[in-house]
């Protein structure tokens, strides 16, 4: 049997498996997406400054509960809480600027936070085949949108459930990498993970729930 130290070497070697096998599995765009991003901290805030791992690659990062040192994991599902896309970028990078990239291969109307308002984003968007559906912040004009795209953005959040299983049960945030080639490999197989559960939340379209 190979040492540990011996697999740590191999792991990298998985890099172009896992991404092919995620791509052969991941979901199909419905016409109904929701886009958001999680904060991956690859080390304890206390240890910023002495970090060697991910130097000069992770940056600092601000997220509503607080700075964190590491990366942004972008992703786009559909409404089965089936991921479509996604994107890994540093820490201190605006949620907006991977979004044209991850849509490429969508269509129909993709939900959002308020940290995606942009007009320039949503024009871009448009003319891509996209229909960017967020809330708008108090002091806006409002914006006349229908029952349905009101109710699907009041059950937006269920894609913070798929960051929680991401995270909890398919362990892609820890703090003990030893080298980025690792760490994308632990992500890869997080992702493919999740992707082989049977049983993922979901956006209640069909039903009297979608109107609760």
């Amino acid at each position: 049997m190979p040492s540990y130290s011996r697999c740590v070497e191999l792991f990298p070697r998985s890099v172009l498996a896992l991404t092919a096998l995620f791509e052969s599995i991941k979901g199909k765009c419905t016409g109904l997406s929701v886009a958001d991003s999680t904060p991956i901290a690859v080390c304890d805030n206390l240890r910023i400054r002495r970090h060697k791992v991910f130097d000069g690659i992770a940056e600092r990062g601000k997220t509503s509960t607080g700075w964190f040192f590491g990366f942004k994991l972008h992703v786009i599902i559909n409404h089965l809480g089936e991921i479509l896309s996604f994107r890994l970028t540093p820490g201190n990078t605006d949620d907006r600027k991977p979004l044209p990239e991850l849509i490429k291969d969508l269509s129909g109307c993709l939900y959002a936070d308020k940290g995606y308002l942009s007009a320039s984003l949503k024009q871009q968007l448009k003319t891509m085949g996209i229909n960017l559906i967020t809330n708008i912040k108090k002091k806006m004009k409002p914006v006349e949108q229908t029952c349905f795209d009101k109710a699907i953005l009041r059950h937006r959040s269920v894609i913070e459930t798929v960051f929680d299983e991401l995270k909890n049960l398919c362990q892609i945030a820890h703090t003990q990498h030893r080298s980025p080639a690792n760490f994308v490999v632990n992500l890869l197989a997080g992702l493919v993970a999740y992707c082989l559960i049977p049983s993922k939340p979901k956006i209640p379209v069909a039903g009297t729930s979608l109107q609760a």
